[in-house]
Order: structure tokens, then C-alpha cells, then sequence
């Protein structure tokens, strides 16, 4: 008479073992980050289990409660660095200035909301995620108001150190930490979710800002901005509650088995090959990205901001495809596929100057490469235990930001050398190469070490 197991591996695959015995395959191989009680009542793994029992899975309405307060949130403080890039022809009249010093004021939040993410992660996992985020609604309007002081100077480290680093910094990683924690099932789908939030202040916040900066002027409108962010915000946050399992860390708190190892690796050479991923695939994604009206005007197409809108609503669109992605196939699998569509679609730039060509090859390539981002904080989750995701995931997503520096730079660079767009695009296919041979090695590893313990159970 045959035995039946409880295993993980490929949900709902049957799966014969000799002598006639049989597995109901429900989840996949445990790891060090998916043992039990490591990650809760249940979770979607590259190298862990899934789901256990349906019935215990810690999903309900309060999850997609907090998911959709979340995205207002960041729906809201992503508005911010968006005010320099709007009213940049009025600052620039104002200051006295160049171009390039206002632009280093929007290029400083971006790298102050990757930088303050990782310790306002370990932050948040102290004290809680209303405090935290409350702090950084404190310092996103604090720093609007010291930009509209009318100096360079405090323009930048209004920007820079309070809207960035204190700001979006104990935003953005935070709570993409604190939703991930809210879901096991359809987690992937819930952070392409709250990811939107840049995309959706994308398309709210600029005409406003406009209208606002001709009738009031730029300071009044930062002003202006800065009482909306705490108006928003801060009732929003009565309304957060604290996520399963999020109690405040403890010193030496660890959930790891005796392996400690990630798809048979250490787990933070696991973390560096991410960490390295993600780099090298965001600096081809900045080429479009940044560089898209720039290229098109080089080769005399007049509708690149069209083009750039055309870009930006597809990838808000298939976005939320990725996150489903992500919950059947896993956070590395989807950075795969992600990565080898982006990499096809800047080649397919090189090929053609027709405008209407153009505009699909912009529109494929944001189908693309808006899930890659989300899908590495998937990764994360999927690979390392709970507790560490306070840490982990913010340093994710600081590299992926580097990246994006990075490749915009090093771009306008080459076509500062070269006048042409094309060997950037080219050497972009050669990051995504690297990021592609990294990725594939670790899904590789992840196949290995499920079919490794599927057969000793079968034993």
C-alpha cells in the first residue's frame, strides 16, 4: 500500500515515488529562509516552500487595506521630486542658475531615497512603521519648505538630505517591506501594486504643479505641496496597522536553521550576485528611460515625449501582469524573463529610425522592464527570512538606484564621445548580459537544490 508525503515543489503537481508511493506536491524545497515558522504561516519561494495550508495563509481583506494605502502614500511622495522638474524654466529664471544645478536637486532625492532606505529600514523594524513613515512625512514637508527659501543651497539640501534621504528614504523601502510582510500568496502581485505609486503621482501631479506654478509661482506651490504631504499622509497612517510578524527586532534575534545557506550558496554571496543583478541590469534601463526624447530629437522625431508617455503607460499597465508573474514563478524567474525582453527591446532601438516603428519598440520595452524592479524585492522575500528583509531589501534596491544613476551618466557620456546613441545602446546589451548570466546562475541553483531534495525524499 503506497504512502503519501507532504512536499513542496511545483503546487498541485502530483509527483510517484517508487514503490508506489505518491507526494501531493503543495509548495517547493524549504531553505533556511522558508523553514518552519521562518517566514510565517506560508509563502511563494524560488528555493523555499509556497503556501502550506490555504486556510492559514495570512491574506485577507487588512492585507490589500494596507497594500492600497500604501500606494496613496507613495502616490503622494513620489509627487516631490517631480516639483523641480516641472517648474525648472521658472526656477532657473529665479536662481539665476544653470540647468544642471536644478537638475542635480531631483538627481540628489533619487539617490537620498536609495541611500536612507537601508537604515531607515532597520528603523522601521525598531519602532514601527507609523513612526517611521511619520518621520519621513515630517522631513518631505520640512524639505519643501527649506527649497522655497529661494537659495541654491537650500534647494539642494532641501532635496537632497530631507525629501530624499529622510523622506522618500523612510517611505519607499519601508513599506515595500511592510506590505511584502502583509502577503504569502499573491505577494508579488501586491508590490507591483504599491510600485505604481511613482507611476501614478506621474500621472496626477505635473499638469496640477503646472497650473499651480503659473497662478502662485514655485515656492508658494512647494509650500503648498508640503502642507498636502502631511495632510495625506498623516491620517493615512491611523489607519495602518502593524503587519504579521513585525514585532520590533531584538538583538541577535536569527530564524535561520543550523544550513545556513541560500539555493546551497552562502547567503550573502547570494545577496552580493542580487545586489550585482541588479546594477547591471538598471543601467541599460536608464538608456530609454532617461535618454528616450534626447534620441529621438538626435535623429529627427519631433514626438519623443509622446513616445516617452506611450513608454510610461505600458509599463504602469503590465506592471500589475508581472506581479501575477511573480506569485506563480518566483522573484528570480521574473527578473529573467523581464531582463532578456528589455535587453531585446534596446537592440531593437538600434535597428530602425521609422517614427511608428519606434513607438512600438517604446511600447514593448515598457511591457518589459517594469517588472524587474519589483520583482527583485519578490526575490528577497522569497529567498531570506522575514526579519532580514529590513535590511536586505532596501540595500536591493539602493544598487538597483546606482544603477539607474549610473547608466544615465554613462550614457550621455558615450554620446558625448561618440555622438551617437548607438554604442550605448550597445554597451547597455552588455550589462544586460551580465545581469542575465548572474540570473540565470541562480535560478539554476534553485532548480538544483528542489530537484536535490525531491529526490531524497523520495529515498
Amino acid at each position: 500500500m503506497g504512502r503519501s508525503v507532504l512536499a513542496w515543489a511545483s503546487p498541485g503537481a502530483p509527483v510517484a515515488l517508487a514503490g508506489g508511493s505518491s507526494l501531493r506536491v503543495i509548495g517547493r524545497c524549504p531553505t533556511q529562509a522558508t523553514a518552519p515558522g521562518n517566514r510565517g504561516r506560508g509563502s511563494t519561494g524560488e528555493d523555499g516552500w509556497m503556501q502550506r495550508d490555504p486556510a492559514a495563509s495570512i491574506e485577507g481583506p487588512p492585507s490589500w487595506r494596507a497594500a492600497l494605502l500604501t500606494l496613496a502614500i507613495l502616490s503622494v511622495s513620489f509627487g516631490s521630486p517631480l516639483l523641480v522638474i516641472v517648474g525648472l524654466r521658472d526656477m532657473q529664471a529665479a536662481l539665476h542658475t544653470d540647468r544642471s544645478v536644478l537638475s542635480l536637486a531631483s538627481a540628489l532625492v533619487w539617490i537620498g531615497n536609495g541611500v536612507g532606505g537601508i537604515p531607515m529600514g532597520w528603523v522601521a523594524d525598531r519602532i514601527g512603521i507609523r513612526l517611521t513613515v511619520l518621520l519621513g512625512a515630517l522631513c518631505m514637508a520640512g524639505g519643501l519648505a527649506l527649497s522655497s527659501v529661494g537659495s541654491i543651497w537650500a534647494l539642494l539640501a532641501g532635496h537632497g538630505l530631507f525629501i530624499g534621504l529622510l523622506g522618500n528614504g523612510a517611505m519607499y523601502a519601508p513599506l515595500i517591506v511592510y506590505v511584502s510582510r502583509w502577503f504569502d500568496r499573491r505577494r508579488g502581485t501586491a508590490i507591483a501594486l504599491i510600485s505604481s505609486g511613482q507611476y501614478v503621482a506621474g500621472i496626477i501631479w505635473p499638469t496640477l504643479f503646472g497650473l499651480a506654478i503659473a497662478r502662485y509661482g514655485w515656492q508658494a506651490t512647494m509650500l503648498g505641496y508640503g502642507a498636502v504631504v502631511l495632510a495625506t499622509v498623516l491620517p493615512i497612517l491611523a489607519l495602518l496597522h502593524p503587519s504579521p510578524g513585525s514585532k520590533p527586532a531584538e538583538t541577535g534575534q536569527t530564524d535561520r536553521p543550523e544550513s545556513h545557506r541560500v539555493a546551497g550558496l552562502p547567503p550573502n554571496l547570494v545577496m552580493g550576485l542580487i545586489c550585482l543583478a541588479s546594477f547591471c541590469c538598471c543601467v541599460p534601463m536608464a538608456l530609454p528611460s532617461s535618454h528616450l526624447v534626447a534620441f529621438c530629437g538626435d535623429i529627427g522625431i519631433k514626438s519623443g515625449a509622446a513616445m516617452m508617455s506611450v513608454l510610461t503607460a505600458c509599463a504602469f499597465v503590465s506592471r500589475q501582469f508581472w506581479g501575477a508573474f511573480a506569485d506563480r514563478f518566483g522573484g528570480l524567474r521574473t527578473v529573467m524573463a523581464g531582463s532578456t525582453l528589455q535587453m531585446l527591446t534596446i537592440a531593437a532601438f538600434m535597428t530602425t529610425r521609422n517614427e511608428a516603428a519606434l513607438f512600438a519598440i517604446a511600447g514593448a520595452y515598457g511591457l518589459g522592464f517594469s517588472g524587474i524592479i519589483p520583482a527583485y524585492s519578490v526575490a528577497i522575500r522569497d529567498l531570506f527570512p522575514s526579519h532580514e528583509a529590513a535590511w536586505r531589501l532596501p540595500t536591493v534596491l539602493f544598487t538597483a538606484m546606482s544603477g539607474m544613476a549610473f547608466g544615465s551618466w554613462f550614457a550621455g557620456r558615450i554620446v558625448d564621445v561618440f555622438a551617437s546613441y548607438r554604442p550605448a545602446f550597445a554597451a547597455g546589451i552588455l550589462f544586460n548580459l551580465m545581469n542575465l548570466a548572474v540570473i540565470v546562475f541562480l535560478v539554476s541553483r534553485t532548480v538544483l537544490r528542489r530537484d536535490a531534495w525531491l529526490a531524497s525524499v523520495a529515498r
